[in-house]
């Protein structure tokens, strides 16, 4: 039998399914991928209903939940990424993986210097927080903040050009 916070899960599972499949798929970018995420995040959801504190928070919950199955689903393969968006290969694009927009990410990165590369990786392809990536390469916080922010504003303006 189903408790009281697994069919509040379900409903919102059910009425917010097609915004947490588009939020996967603006992420990964392609369909069996981004259904595996959704379904894995479902899974999780309802298997960890009971550790949903407040009723009302089950939208924000749930989505949280989402967002960290697209970023395990990142880390699962980050070799792989870290590997054409840094520049740590030569190696040529592999099947359809390759698009244009990943061409320009990993031209644009090999601009950037290693320091700033080093950060990008630990951030968004480690997952690390701004707090513990400041420990590591021993940078005050507010420091690395402003590098970081520099750093993807630069990457944003290379891919523009």
């Amino acid at each position: 039998m189903q408790s009281h916070r697994e069919q509040i899960i379900e409903d919102v599972l059910i009425k917010n399914y097609s915004k947490y499949y588009c939020l996967a798929y603006g992420y990964v970018h392609n369909e069996a991928d981004a259904l595996d995420i959704v379904q894995e995040g479902a899974y999780k959801a309802i298997l960890k209903a009971d550790t949903l504190r407040s009723e009302e928070y089950a939208e924000t919950w749930i989505y949280r939940i989402m967002l960290n199955e697209i970023f395990g689903f990142f880390r699962s393969r980050k070799a792989s990424f870290a590997e054409e968006f840094f520049g740590e290969t030569d190696a040529a694009c592999k099947g359809d993986v390759c698009c244009a927009e990943e061409i320009d990410l990993r031209d644009a990165m090999k601009k950037l210097s290693i320091e700033e590369r080093e950060i990008l990786k630990l951030r968004y392809f480690q997952g690390m927080k701004l707090e513990e990536i400041s420990r590591d390469m021993g940078i005050n916080l507010n420091t690395l903040k402003s590098r970081l922010y520099r750093t993807l504003e630069k990457l944003r303006l290379s891919m523009t050009i």
